[in-house]
């Protein structure tokens, strides 16, 4: 997979980029990140890449001409282009898993007052990863980034993705590690047990009780049948 990042300020990604499981799979060559400037693309001698809005108001806004010739030199005919938006649809991981099966993403983040609006012409689906404020979109580029360079085939090993939080809408189960007693706080039995059908049982139980009891919202407020 390749992933193209547009952003006003690459710098931001440098950590992001060369550390964890995104260095490592960059370096195995599971996915292609480039971050790019878009300042790059501005006609404008100073390259501005931003003016005043229309009718007046608060801040500047992103202009088409920069974004419009960024995405037309980068974009191909696999190309999924997204803008990172308050107005678009939640981030959730089953968005994560489709747009994990694509060839190519680009994510545009914003930046200021937000985008002209004819920018939204080119774009093919705006994300959003909360209902808040953030100075621009590089932090949910990074969140959209990691969640789905994760679930690329070769990035981490299936188990570990078979057994994580919002599998079949649930919260991952409590894991503990040693020792087995620490202040007094035991393990449960049931993990030392070496019985793993009980230890199954044991989990998913724990998933939908912790489930139902901080993030009812999952379920619809239902009970989920054990």
């Amino acid at each position: 997979m390749r992933i193209d990042i547009l952003s006003l300020f690459p710098e931001m990604f440098t950590g992001f980029l060369e550390t964890s499981i995104i260095k490592r799979a960059r370096d195995n060559g599971n996915v292609d990140i480039r971050v790019h400037n878009f300042r790059d693309y501005s006609l404008d001698k100073h390259k501005r890449v931003d003016d005043y809005p229309y009718g007046g108001g608060a801040g500047m806004v992103l202009q088409c001409e920069p974004i419009f010739r960024a995405i037309e030199d980068i974009r191909t005919e696999d190309s999924v282009v997204i803008m990172m938006s308050p107005s678009g649809s939640v981030f959730k991981q089953e968005m994560a898993r489709d747009l994990s099966k694509k060839k190519h993403l680009i994510l545009l983040c914003g930046h200021y007052e937000g985008f002209d609006e004819r920018i939204r012409t080119i774009v093919d689906m705006e994300v959003s990863i909360g209902d808040y404020v953030l100075t621009g979109g590089e932090v949910p580029a990074m969140a959209i980034t990691d969640a789905v360079t994760r679930l690329i085939p070769g990035v981490i090993t299936k188990e570990s993705l078979d057994s994580e939080s919002f599998d079949d809408g649930l919260l991952d189960y409590p894991n503990y590690t040693k020792p087995a007693v620490f202040r007094g706080m035991k393990v449960p039995d049931v993990l030392l047990s070496g019985h793993h059908k009980n230890i199954d049982e044991y989990r998913k139980s724990e998933q939908i009780r912790k489930t139902e009891e901080v993030r009812s919202d999952l379920t619809g407020g239902d009970k989920v049948g054990k």
